[in-house]
């Protein structure tokens, strides 16, 4: 499937770019790029520094009268769930930056609920890592932590900008008539 991704998005484009205005194509364009790169790095940074600790606290399990012996289908769900996990968390920056767009959230709410967002971060990193262990619950968190600061720096670079209703500016000219 990761290898036919390529393939799989360009029928994807084929089918829904007829229906794109050329505005739509060219914000489409750089968001698909860029949350293909953030899933991608989200999965070689599961697959290579949380995927190791991760399976070996899963086969330090054993003893002189246990071996651990897991099975090819449990190493396979494990790398999957790891990989997707890590994949998904990884497009927080490009979910705040479309929400901002939006008008769902701008800075200042993302800087007020700061401590809500570090609660709901080790949740999220409990439910969706493999093992109990705090270890690797602490590998998902922490870079949640890191994207959601990332997320605010994005929202308040890439984020819709406030605009600005009152009365216009009276030059000087106009104000003595």
């Amino acid at each position: 499937m990761l290898l036919a991704s390529p393939v799989i998005f360009w029928q994807l484009w084929k089918f829904v770019a007829p229906g794109l205005y050329k505005h739509e194509k060219r914000l489409l364009l750089p968001f698909s790029f860029l949350s293909s790169v953030c899933f991608l790095g989200g999965a070689a940074f599961g697959y290579f520094v949380v995927f190791p600790p991760a399976f070996r606290f899963l086969v330090g399990y054993s003893a002189d009268f246990l071996t651990a012996m897991p099975a090819v289908n449990e190493y396979f769900s494990l790398s999957l769930r790891l990989l997707i996990a890590f994949g998904v968390i990884f497009e927080l920056p490009i979910l705040m930056v479309f929400l901002a767009k939006i008008g769902i959230v701008d800075v200042p709410f993302l800087n007020k609920n700061r401590k809500y967002a570090i609660l709901i971060n080790f949740i999220i990193a409990a439910i969706l890592t493999p093992t109990p262990d705090i270890v690797n619950q602490m590998l998902m968190g922490v870079p949640l932590l890191v994207l959601y600061e990332v997320s605010v720096i994005a929202v308040w670079l890439f984020g819709r900008k406030k605009l600005t209703y009152g009365p216009p500016d009276i030059s000087a000219e106009e104000s003595e008539e």
